[in-house]
């Protein structure tokens, strides 16, 4: 069995975990991203959703995995099977999309927010008196970076000639250019550009608009400030194991090692980060019961902001991030201009890696 057997399958594993546990962690006001009275959040409607949406992604995964053994059986070839993850994905999210669309048929059939008192809670401190950006977990990522370059510039006379700037699934180089400063320093370029986009996702994080619950205002306020921290914390923190995965790999393009871990060195540091970073945020995503009164209130009905229960596109919004509904984290406001200035960014970032890996 080959490293990337192991690794997909390890990522196929981990794709349905979070899927199936999803439903229970995020807020069962929101249940598949359809927003509904505090009262209706356990309707036989939304159970009977839930149900059906875990059969289908066990289902799904079996389905992927099969389809991840006919390729490799057929072709022989590990490349294509991050193919099945894809298949998996796509399975997910049309699971995810027939159980919104079911249980919003049943609110508007059912006229769940009809003499639902409906209402707004800011926290204004957030503005006034907003929590201080963790720097200091930004040092991680920034001590890796740097010594990367350090080696880089010590390490270049001596490099190969010809470097192998992609290796195959064996370790087995399948692309190599001539040695620069363009080749031999891309993965830095990667470091750097990865670096500048997630930190640029975590300010935007801390001036994104909380979705504080009406009914328990003030400990709704407490609970997202915390877990924007830690939410941050954890980006950065998934920054520093990118930066180390680009160092490994680095290394062995730069000595020109042939091994067949080669793919083990960039993917664990990312996939142990990835993990940690989803057990922080799944162990916080929900509110915690602090015990305050009731104020009666629930929040707006506001479905027609999200597109699929996915998607938030509000023109009217100035905010870029928004917690997400369904998932873990935050999520773009698709209707603020800076949003399409963001994924042109990542666009870039993706252009200037395959220019400097691959052109020659």
């Amino acid at each position: 069995m080959t490293v990337t057997i192991v690794l997909i399958s390890g990522l196929l594993t981990l794709v349905v975990v979070v899927a199936l546990v999803l439903p229970s962690i995020n807020s069962p006001t929101v249940p598949f991203g359809v927003r509904v009275p505090a009262r209706h959040a356990y309707d036989p409607a939304v159970l009977r959703q839930t149900r059906i949406y875990r059969r289908r992604v066990l289902s799904g995964g079996i389905v992927a995995a099969g389809a991840g053994a006919v390729i490799y059986g057929v072709t022989g070839e590990t490349l294509l099977l991050p193919l099945s993850v894809l298949v998996l994905v796509g399975i997910w999210y049309g699971c995810f999309f027939l159980a919104n669309n079911e249980i919003r048929a049943a609110k508007a059939a059912g006229g769940w927010f009809e003499g639902v008192h409906q209402g707004i809670a800011v926290d204004t401190g957030l503005r006034t008196d907003p929590p201080r950006f963790p720097w200091l977990w930004l040092a991680p990522a920034l001590i890796v970076t740097i010594t990367t370059v350090v080696i880089g510039v010590i390490s270049y006379p001596s490099m190969p000639e010809i470097l192998a700037v992609h290796s195959g699934a064996k370790g087995v180089p399948d692309r190599v250019a001539a040695k620069s400063v363009g080749t031999a320093f891309s993965l830095v370029f990667v470091q750097l550009g990865m670096t500048a986009l997630l930190v640029g996702i975590a300010a935007a994080i801390y001036r994104s608009r909380p979705d504080i619950d009406p009914a328990h205002p003030v400990g709704s306020s407490r609970w997202y400030r915390q877990y924007m921290s830690l939410g941050v914390k954890a980006l950065l923190g998934l920054v520093a194991m990118i930066d180390l995965g680009m160092l490994g790999s680095s290394l062995l393009m730069w000595t020109g090692t042939l091994t067949r871990w080669a793919p083990l060195v960039v993917a664990l540091p990312i996939l142990a980060a990835v993990v940690v970073t989803l057990v922080v945020l799944a162990r916080n995503n929900r509110e915690r019961d602090v015990g305050e009164r009731d104020t009666g209130l629930t929040h707006r009905d506001d479905d027609k902001n999200w597109r699929g229960g996915l998607f938030y596109i509000n023109r009217e919004d100035p905010t870029l991030m928004v917690p997400r509904r369904f998932g873990l984290g935050w999520t773009l406001n698709f209707g603020n201009p800076a949003s399409a200035m963001l994924l042109a960014g990542v666009l870039a970032l993706i252009s200037l890696v395959i220019i400097l890996r691959f052109d020659g």
